[in-house]
């Protein structure tokens, strides 16, 4: 079943893309993909070339795939591992998701985090009460650790 849906995905991606992210297996591995994802343009990310790595569990899609950031990233709700803290990766995962609607949902929370559950404490203040030092920040670490291709 989950190489079939696995398949399925990866030729839906094919055929229409998401906006500013691509995704494919690594090697023949059907259940170890690479993802890229484009800073959001308007976001302090823009620019940013994001890898990202996926791996599907063998019940996919009834478990969530496991998606990490790659690339390092100054945000309150992706840690210096690359974990991303997002509901849909974990308690709110359905069947009906797929990796394109979770591509397009990583690209949001680049451009609206979510402080109020955070997953790197530390950003989450910085965010909410200054919210223009937050994106300074965010665009110096940018231009330090994003690969830009």
């Amino acid at each position: 079943m989950a190489s079939k849906r696995i398949l399925k995905e990866l030729k839906d991606l094919q055929r229409d893309p998401p906006a500013s992210c691509s995704a494919g297996p690594v090697v023949e591995n059907m259940f170890h993909w690479q993802a890229t994802i484009i800073g959001p343009n308007d976001s302090p990310y823009a620019g940013g070339v994001f890898l990202v790595t996926i791996h599907f569990p063998p019940d996919y899609p009834f478990k969530p795939p496991k998606i990490a950031f790659r690339t390092k990233v100054f945000h309150p709700n992706i840690n210096s591992n690359g974990n991303i803290c997002l509901d849909i990766l974990k308690e709110q995962w359905s069947p009906a998701l797929t990796i394109s609607k979770v591509l397009l949902s990583i690209c949001s929370l680049l451009n609206d985090p979510n402080p109020d559950d955070p997953l790197v404490p530390e950003i989450a203040p910085m965010c909410k009460a200054d919210k223009l030092k937050y994106i300074i920040m965010k665009r110096k670490r940018r231009k330090k650790k994003v690969v830009i291709v």
